[in-house]
């Protein structure tokens, strides 16, 4: 009998970026001899964020890109919101390449403190996936935390063709890990993505939200879960 499924959301939820975006896409500027605050940017990344739209593409047709036209165009909106005013191509094409590049790397991303030792803990009876609206940058960066062993599969929106909360998104997992919805759990840090999505989909679902609510309080809650489950069959 295969043990139960947890899948995990990335960013948010087992990683971060080591320094805040708007400081990132200030410093990056500066290189490329823009000027602009770092503060300005922070705003218009998450006004940004909320408006565009995210790809839907139809199932079996992964993003040709793997989304790097979708990242291009974030960081475009971002500057010229942050800006007032659009930047020049022959500034945002390379300055757009730095960044993306930049986050491909490991050392952009930091792994919160809980998530190895509860890893750990939960592997000894569960089985654990990544689900996330990222693209195969997120690979790399898995790899380089030494994050990859635990997880059987990393499953990536760019490569699905839809991003939670889509079903889509939760269906390919269950397909892949063979596991059912019902005693299958999600975990992430996005209300609407993963939670709401999660139970749509007729999955357990568990809210991060550091410093209140972290992973360690994932452990209890499945704990618990599995005892009155271990009853209710009894």
């Amino acid at each position: 009998m295969l043990r139960p499924l947890i899948s995990f959301d990335a960013a948010g939820t087992l990683i971060q970026v080591r320094q805040p975006v708007g400081q990132t896409y200030a410093e990056f500027a500066r290189r490329h001899g823009v000027r602009v605050e770092e503060a300005a940017l922070k705003q218009a990344f998450r006004a940004v964020w909320g408006q565009l739209p995210v790809p839907l593409r139809a199932e079996g047709q992964p993003a040709p890109d793997d989304e790097r036209s979708w990242w291009r165009e974030l960081v475009n909106r971002v500057f010229a919101h942050a800006l007032q005013a659009p930047l020049p191509e022959a500034v945002l094409d390379p300055l757009f390449a730095d960044l993306y590049a930049h986050f491909a790397e490991p050392e952009a991303w930091t792994v919160y403190e809980d998530v190895m030792p509860v890893l750990t803990e939960l592997s000894l009876d569960h089985r654990f996936c990544v689900l996330s609206n990222f693209d195969r940058r997120l690979h790399r960066i898995l790899a380089g935390h030494g994050l990859t062993p635990f997880f059987e599969q990393i499953i990536l929106s760019s490569e699905v063709g839809a991003s939670k909360p889509h079903p889509r998104m939760f269906e390919t997992a269950l397909r892949l890990m063979q596991a059912d919805a019902h005693g299958s759990w999600h975990v992430g840090d996005d209300d609407r993505c993963d939670i709401q999505g999660a139970l749509a989909c007729g999955w357990r679902a568990f809210a991060v939200s550091r410093p209140e609510t972290g992973l360690w309080h994932l452990v209890e809650k499945v704990r618990s879960e599995g005892k009155s489950d271990l009853r209710m069959t009894q």
